[in-house]
Formats: structure tokens, sequence, C-alpha cells
């Protein structure tokens, strides 16, 4: 078996000329690509795009409200000799959309990777949720993924491909009481990924999945102490996921590393999801 950057494959579908497998140190070296990350604000998004801008990549980091988190990251990343900016935008928004895509464009000449990471994430009962609730969340989770996506390869399609990663859940498998609304939306976004995959995949844009499970935040451990405690026990990593445990997820999803993946989901839980069902 050959392991150096010298072997060569092909792909067969388009009868593309032999391409040189990349060399195992440099598979997460982004430097000279450009991630959009949405809902960069705080949380997940903070940190999914911290993690590139470690990679090397330029960052744009969206924000819907969170400007001071933003453009703190984006200090952060500059400081340490990375590029970055941060973008605003009502996702829900087409004209928002096109707005952010070109100014990634207009600052930094091309987009090669975009997280779809906005959304949001409310509790309500089925029988008591209103109509209004309902499409706040499909709005926020997966139409923004449509919106962005399709804006995104777009630009991908007309410089020669990228990879976009959409954040999912382990709720799009696994329903939980009190998010039918929120199960819905990220299920959704699951076969939006698959579907987006196959028709994006002749211009060179890859498309896949993180699935994330329980992941820790400031102050958990004291708003939802029972919640926490059941996790660990389920989980038999016996921990709660860290935002660059996601990140690294997305990074090794957006490189070369993945170059023969696209459709997929891959599940981030620490575990939870080998549980037996019955």
């Amino acid at each position: 078996m050959q392991t150096s950057g010298h072997y060569r494959g092909y792909d067969a579908r388009r009868n593309l000329e032999p391409m040189e497998t990349p060399r195992v140190a440099s598979l997460l070296d982004f430097r000279g690509k450009v991630a959009l990350v949405t809902g960069a604000g705080g949380g997940l998004g903070r940190g999914i795009a911290a993690r590139f801008a470690e990679a090397g990549a330029a960052v744009a980091a969206h924000f819907r409200q969170s400007a001071g988190e933003a453009n703190a990251l984006v200090l952060e990343i500059t400081k340490a000799g990375g590029r970055a900016i941060a973008a605003a935008g009502d996702l829900t928004q087409a004209a928002d959309v096109e707005r952010l895509v070109a100014q990634v464009r207009e600052s930094f000449g091309r987009l090669d990777v975009l997280v779809n990471n906005a959304g949001t994430y409310p509790v309500a009962g089925l029988l008591e949720m209103t109509a209004a609730q309902w499409d706040e969340v499909i709005a926020t989770n997966l139409r923004t993924t449509f919106l962005c996506t399709q804006a995104a390869a777009r630009q991908m399609a007309g410089q020669g491909g990228g990879a976009i990663v959409n954040i999912t859940s382990i709720e799009a498998e696994n329903p939980a009481p009190g998010h039918s609304h929120y199960n819905a939306a990220k299920a959704g976004v699951l076969m939006y990924t698959r579907a987006a995959a196959g028709e994006l995949a002749a211009h060179g844009i890859r498309v896949n999945a993180v699935a994330p499970g329980l992941i820790w935040r400031e102050g958990i451990e004291e708003a939802w102490p029972d919640g926490v405690a059941r996790w660990k026990r389920a989980a038999p990593l016996g921990r709660l996921g860290t935002a660059a445990d996601v990140a690294d997820a997305c990074l090794f999803l957006a490189s070369p590393a993945a170059r023969w993946i696209t459709g997929a989901s891959l599940t981030v839980d620490g575990g939870v999801m080998t549980h037996q069902i019955f």
C-alpha cells in the first residue's frame, strides 16, 4: 500500500485526469482558504470559526444580534495573525444572505467553506406550540440552510468547487420531548444535506453534516443538573462535548481528508447514539 503523496487516483464518473493524493501533513492546512461560519456570534459557531482560523483559513464570522461577541472573535483572530471579518444578517431573508456572500467575496476574493451553524433551540410542547413558534424554528434552522447553501454554492461553482458542512443534531434521528419543531427542522437539514450533495457534486462541491450531541456551555450544570448527569451516565465517553469537538469534525469534512465523502452525517456525541433502543 502506498502512503506517500505520490499515489494518484481517478474520478471515473467525470473521467478527469489523475489526481494526486494530498500528503498527510497538509490535510488540515486551510491556508489560502476562506470559511464562512453562520451563527458565529457565540457558543458552538464561535468555536468552529476560531478553529478554522487556527487551521489557517480566513474567516467570515456571521452574527445576527451578537455583534460584540463576533467583533471580539475577529479581534482575537487578527491579533494572532489571521484574517477575519464579522458580518451581520438575518439569514431567513434571501437578500441578506446574498449580501453576506457578496461581502465575503469582496473581503477575501473567494469562498471555499460554508458551515451552516445558525439556528435556534427552543422548547415547546406539541399541544401548546403555536404556528408562529413552529414557523420560526423551521425558518431559523432549515430555511437558513437552504438559502445559505444556494448562495454559497453559486459562488463555489464559479471558482471550481468547495465544501459545505451543515450542523444538524442527534435529534434529527432521536426525538426529544418539547422539541418536535426542532426535531423536524434538523431532520429536514439532514435530508437536504443528502439531496444537495447529489446535485452539487457535478460542480465540485461536497456537502456533509455534523450531528452533535449535548455540548457544554457556561452555566449548563447549574441550569440543568439532572440532564447533565443523565447525559454523562448515557455517554460511553462519559462527558459533554465541546465546541472544539464539533469544530474538528467540521475541519475534517471540509478538508481534503474527506475528499471522497459527500452526503454523509458524522455523529459527534460521545457515543450516546450507540444505545440499544429496545
